[in-house]
């Protein structure tokens, strides 16, 4: 390689590698194990956050934490059809047909903590923003849907608002003066809503952005947090394409992304060379 080619690398806005968390899920005839993340991640990852996606896999004890830490510039911890185990919460078992995924926990649950002391950007998305709130100490409510009073936040209450993926199931109240509604540009939104869990005591050290009408928790931000710490319940990864305030919520995750990308340097061969 020549030195102008180096020289211009190296002149290169770093792009960020961003972890994507995996689940352990049977496939095929036999139920072989695989490890996988929706393809929406993968694509808003390249898309907007204008990363590099890099699949973390569910490898339980065997997840190399401080290695992830230490090579991504940013977390994405995604949604899932599991929830996470009552046992990281002191919660009663889950009824026999709960999906479960202690392989992801094993890895996630670290990985939250690992991530936010280094700084290092984390969006939590759903099942992730449950993973944020047990590994700092919170606890979950297994079924919203049975609680009194509570939405049915498994499935969209309002049809008129369209697909369940990407419809709009109810709105959610965004805190004044919050890092949310700075990156939204408001302090209300319609939202979908695929879940079961949710958060019933607020971990110490978070600090609630959105509810919804119900007075469920749907965002939490990390108070004194030195890097971006968002999570959010809905799901912006399904309407990115559409949904300016989705499309934000990525566009701010990604430049903090980058910022940390910068911060460390990842071209030391191209800035040598200069």
């Amino acid at each position: 390689m020549s030195g102008d080619a180096i020289r211009v690398m190296s002149a290169l806005p770093p792009k960020p590698l961003i972890g994507i968390t995996c689940c352990l899920k049977p496939f095929g005839l036999y139920g072989t194990p695989n490890h996988a993340a929706s393809d929406t991640y993968v694509r808003v990852v390249d898309r907007v956050v204008g990363g590099l996606p890099c699949l973390i896999p569910a490898m339980g004890e065997r997840g190399d934490v401080a290695a992830w830490v230490e090579l991504c510039d940013g977390f994405v911890f995604t949604g899932s059809r599991s929830n996470v185990h009552p046992s990281f919460y002191g919660g009663p078992p889950h009824p026999a047909d709960t999906p479960e995924d202690p392989a992801r926990d094993a890895v996630t649950l670290p990985l939250i903590r690992a991530a936010l002391a280094a700084a290092v950007p984390v969006l939590a998305i759903c099942r992730g923003m449950q993973e944020l709130n047990v590994a700092l100490g919170g606890t979950l409510d297994q079924r919203i849907q049975d609680l009194p009073g509570r939405l049915d936040h498994s499935t969209p209450t309002e049809q008129r608002f369209g697909p369940v993926r990407t419809g709009k199931a109810h709105r959610v109240r965004i805190r004044e003066g919050s890092p949310l509604a700075a990156i939204v540009g408001g302090h209300e939104l319609a939202v979908n809503s695929l879940h079961n869990q949710g958060i019933a005591r607020l971990a110490p050290g978070l600090r609630v952005e959105a509810t919804a009408p119900d007075g469920t928790i749907e965002a939490v931000t990390v108070e004194g947090a030195t890097g971006f710490a968002l999570g959010v319940q809905w799901h912006p990864e399904y309407d990115f394409e559409t949904d300016r305030a989705s499309r934000a919520i990525f566009e701010a995750f990604g430049a903090a992304a980058r910022a940390h990308a910068a911060r460390r340097q990842r071209y030391p061969v191209a800035l040598a060379a200069e």
